[in-house]
């Protein structure tokens, strides 16, 4: 067991020490090729934070662990906003002064709408995966046209200028970029192999470690990102950070299981973790978008997003000890009938 905490906290270090040079080496690479801050702030570096949980979830699809994989999308958005922004807004209330940041709200929720519909058969087959993937290819698209048009006056603009590395050699920026991609197949790879051994040796499902301790490892460039951003009161980003990093969670991670193998949803997933996502997402959408004027997460409502994560990781806690008492059932993601467990 020792070692198997070892690896989940190591491969957790490697893996967000990685992401960072890796986004680095990317947005500087992008930017000697001539790629304007906004459009490499939408997709390169939006893609980028994703990416831990983009390999970590391929990485337990392949291992034959997709609750794992599952858990982590899901659980990560409810991070993303609870966590991440609730802790951010009671540093400092957030303001959201970008139009583009606005365009992007009503698009979150409707993602995570979609995402909800395509799910409440019960099963992540290779239809509902490959209908997200076509909305990734839609949203990378989008991003492309709304970034090349982006306006110099767009506060969004103008905060990723000064964050975007400028003047970084080619060669440096791709040696960055080569490491942090190595680092993060390497140590997502340990850390599905440390949390798997984890669930096992706790007899709790992979569907609650990548709820837990996945999901809020993976999260951690998004927390560094957005509490950096707030303390320089660069508010669009740290709210940008998170929006965006849902969307390539819900189209990038969550499809990657079905692209493997049809799987079987536990009804935990539909009856407590999507809606409890949808919930999230929809209060993002209603303190954030600023009906009538800017919008505003003050500290008060960062405080209610923060309670309300604890109140989620608290009933997980919960439903996990009850599931491993004598004669209860175990909360899993299964198989789909006539394939192995």
């Amino acid at each position: 067991m020792l070692l198997d905490i070892t690896a989940i906290i190591a491969g957790l270090a490697v893996l967000v020490w990685g992401a960072d040079r890796f986004v680095t080496g990317a947005a500087a690479l992008a930017r000697n090729l001539g790629v304007s801050p906004m459009l490499i702030g939408l997709t390169i570096v939006g893609f980028g934070t994703s990416a831990p949980e983009i390999l970590v979830s391929g990485m337990a699809a392949w291992q034959g662990n997709p609750g794992l994989a599952i858990g982590n999308a899901l659980g990560s958005n409810i991070a993303n906003i609870g966590l991440i922004l609730g802790v951010t807004a009671l540093i400092a209330p957030l303001t959201v002064r970008s139009d583009t940041l606005r365009r992007e709200y009503p698009l979150l929720l409707a993602v995570s709408l979609m995402a909800l519909l395509l799910m409440l058969d019960g099963v992540l087959d290779l239809f509902d995966s490959l209908i997200l993937l076509a909305g990734l290819a839609g949203l990378i698209w989008a991003m492309i046209r709304l970034g090349r048009q982006g306006l110099a006056s767009d506060p969004l603009e103008m905060e990723m200028e000064a964050e975007i590395p400028e003047r970084m050699p080619t060669a440096r920026a791709v040696i960055l970029f080569s490491t942090g991609l190595l680092l993060l197949l390497l140590s997502s790879r340990v850390l599905v192999w440390g949390a798997v051994n984890v669930a096992t040796a706790l007899g709790i499902s992979d569907l609650v470690i990548g709820l837990t301790i996945v999901a809020l490892g993976t999260s951690l460039p998004e927390l560094a990102a957005s509490v950096t951003s707030v303390l320089k009161e660069e508010h669009d980003i740290a709210i940008g950070n998170v929006i965006g990093s849902n969307m390539y969670n819900l189209l990038a991670v969550l499809p990657v299981p079905g692209l493997v193998a049809p799987v079987e949803l536990s009804p935990e997933v539909l009856s407590r973790d999507l809606p409890v996502m949808i919930g999230f997402t929809l209060a993002l959408f209603v303190m954030g978008y600023g009906f009538g004027g800017q919008g505003r997460i003050n500290r008060f409502e960062g405080l209610l997003l923060a309670a309300a994560f604890v109140g989620y990781q608290t009933l997980l806690f919960v439903d996990s000890h009850q599931a491993m008492e004598p004669g209860a059932g175990t909360s899993i993601l299964s198989q789909p009938a006539g394939l192995d467990a």
